[in-house]
């Protein structure tokens, strides 16, 4: 078999990239067939140049969940890749007919062998690789908005161009202006996402999530998406089946509208690399809605269910339909705990606190900016982004703890596992440790930052608040994107640097934002704290 390539994920092997199977879980061959979906989605893009039929919205969604496929953990089976591959090659027919008729090669339409990317010069391919990795981030928040019934010209547009680009033959500097826009893009797509999200469910407000599991049946609830779980809550109501939220979906907890159904119970373990620990022999069903999925352990392989793009052999999958009835008798056949159980977090905590995005900490700002300017609040925190198995990201649990009494810890996402079951206490009312969400919900801290800058008269890159990332994933990378787009300095990032980043293109970043690789807690703590 040809040898795969990858090195999207911050566990690549040896910091270097996959090239046999992926640290991940999937297979070289699987590997192979995300990235002859890609070059099919580059086809795609292609074929929107100077032609009168224009990308519909059936072209647009078949974008968008070819994108979310290619994601870190999100779909292990061929199958529905290859389903994938020729559903998009079907709608690239449909945008050039007569290609297939055509007896002159122009190769303007082709699609693009992504081995010619993995050779390329290593600037360039770093420079591609970041916007291609950044769109695949962007497709995940594009789709959540999307089966919510929320669209942006501009989002949808900027994946064809992206694309294009990628199959393209670019100066560096052209590149650098790519990967600028798709941190710009993938604002408004953030954007898009939290108004979907709000508009549907209510702004969310905070809220104490217990972590107790109680007797009877039950269903785990994994991912990130609100649509289904809401569609899962409405129709377990009056059945007798607890809901119980894990991984990123624990901020679903403090929408308003999902907190009205009472056996939407509290939440399981921890964050999305425990899950074959956690689960294992679990008397209940759990209902992958997006990644992060890891390969599935035979104890517990009858009661994996997935949904969306999210795909493993063997395991049964919910359709567009959204009709978990297989769940909910897979649930009432399991049975549940026969006692209630206690679960912690993994310091110890058992109850978790999330609410705090932009409108409950913007109803507080003129306490926050008091508590500033006494000095009762020393420096803002920002310690989140994607959780993960490697070794080293213990930094994260220690550096909260280290952090001063007139600190405040901001967080969302789910690196936020690493010590979001502390208790650090409040600064005069004020919770120190503030739970903004998932790690979309970056929208909000951006939008809290700017808006403090604003009551502050200066810039955000002047306010006493300094971000400390954790990467894994795709989403990491736009979040990233947008972030430097927006000209935020002195980012702290770990545990490792990607692989996909050439000496020169980190030099760049390094030179023009400050990004910085994180060392210890204690070092860093002094460099932000002085």
């Amino acid at each position: 078999m040809e040898k795969m390539f990858c090195f999207q994920c911050e566990q690549t092997a040896g910091g270097k990239g996959c090239t046999i199977n992926g640290v991940c879980g999937k297979k070289g061959g699987t590997a192979n067939l995300q990235d002859e979906l890609t070059g099919v989605l580059i086809g795609l893009s292609r074929a929107t140049i100077g032609n009168k039929n224009r990308p519909t919205s059936e072209t647009d969604k078949i974008m968008i969940e070819g994108l979310f496929t290619t994601i870190t953990n999100v779909s292990f089976d061929d199958e529905a890749i290859k389903r994938q591959i020729e559903k998009t090659e079907v709608e690239k027919s449909k945008l050039v007919p007569r290609c297939s008729d055509c007896s002159t090669t122009c190769n303007r339409n082709d699609n693009y062998d992504m081995k010619d990317l993995w050779n390329d010069n290593e600037d360039i391919r770093s420079l591609k690789s970041l916007i291609l990795f950044g769109l695949r981030g962007m497709a995940a928040y594009a789709y959540h908005a999307m089966v919510l019934g929320y669209t942006d010209k501009d989002v949808n547009e900027f994946f064809y161009e992206g694309l294009i680009a990628v199959g393209g033959d670019l100066s560096i500097d052209e590149l650098l202006g790519l990967v600028m826009k798709t941190g710009e893009i993938n604002l408004k797509c953030m954007e898009l996402l939290d108004r979907a999200n709000t508009e549907t469910y209510g702004t969310p407000e905070p809220t104490q999530v217990s972590m107790k599991i109680e007797k009877g049946p039950f269903i785990v609830v994994t991912g990130h998406d609100l649509y289904d779980l809401h569609k899962l809550l409405e129709q377990t109501k009056d059945k007798g089946i607890n809901i119980y939220t894990h991984g990123e979906l624990l901020p679903a907890h403090a929408y308003p509208k999902l907190k009205e159904y009472k056996h939407l119970k509290g939440n399981f373990g921890t964050a999305w690399q425990n899950q074959q620990k956690e689960f294992d022999n679990i008397p209940a069903p759990i209902l992958f809605t997006t990644n992060c999925l890891m390969p599935v352990k035979d104890s517990y392989r009858d009661r994996v269910f997935t949904t969306e793009v999210v795909a493993y052999p063997g395991m049964v999958h919910i359709d567009e339909d959204k009709d978990f009835s297989s769940v909910i008798e897979k649930a009432l056949e399991l049975g549940g705990y026969r006692e209630d159980v206690h679960m912690t977090g993994i310091n110890g905590g058992d109850t978790l606190t999330t609410g705090f995005a932009r409108g409950t900490v913007s109803s507080v700002q003129d306490k926050v900016v008091d508590a500033v300017k006494s000095g009762a609040i020393r420096h803002f925190l920002l310690v989140g982004g994607c959780d993960g198995a490697k070794p080293g990201r213990n930094y994260y649990t220690e550096f909260v703890k280290q952090a001063p009494k007139d600190t405040v810890i901001l967080t969302l996402a789910c690196g936020k596992y690493r010590f979001n079951d502390l208790d650090l206490g409040d600064i005069g009312g004020l919770p120190r440790l503030m739970d903004m969400g998932q790690c979309n919900d970056a929208y909000s801290a951006i939008k809290v930052a700017v808006s403090l800058a604003n009551a502050f008269e200066c810039g955000v890159n002047d306010l006493p608040l300094s971000m400390v990332l954790s990467w894994y994933e795709q989403k990491a990378v736009c979040i990233l994107l947008t972030l430097l787009h927006l000209g935020i300095k002195n980012i702290y990032i770990g545990p490792s640097l990607p692989a996909f980043l050439s000496k020169n293109v980190l030099d760049i970043l390094v030179d023009k934002f400050a990004l910085t690789p994180i060392s210890t807690p204690e070092e860093d703590m002094k460099k932000i704290l002085g």
